[in-house]
């Protein structure tokens, strides 16, 4: 009997470590998606920076051009 019963607490822990395992990998996901999220914002507005001042640099060479004409 004993060991039928340790079987049986053994069946009775499956569930709850399996719950506790899905509960650990989703808090992973998200830590993830978070980190992933974080890093995209920083590097969009690093390429919006970039893209302004491109934009300042054609409009001043345009400046110049309109002013050579």
């Amino acid at each position: 009997m004993d060991h039928a019963s340790s079987l049986i607490g053994l069946f009775a822990i499956i569930p709850i470590l399996f719950y506790l395992g899905l509960i650990v990998l989703s808090v992973y996901f998200i830590i993830k998606i978070i980190k992933f999220i974080n890093a995209k914002t920083r590097l969009d507005q690093e390429r919006n920076e970039k893209l302004d001042e491109l934009i300042k640099v054609i409009g001043k060479d345009k400046e110049d051009q309109n002013k050579l004409l």
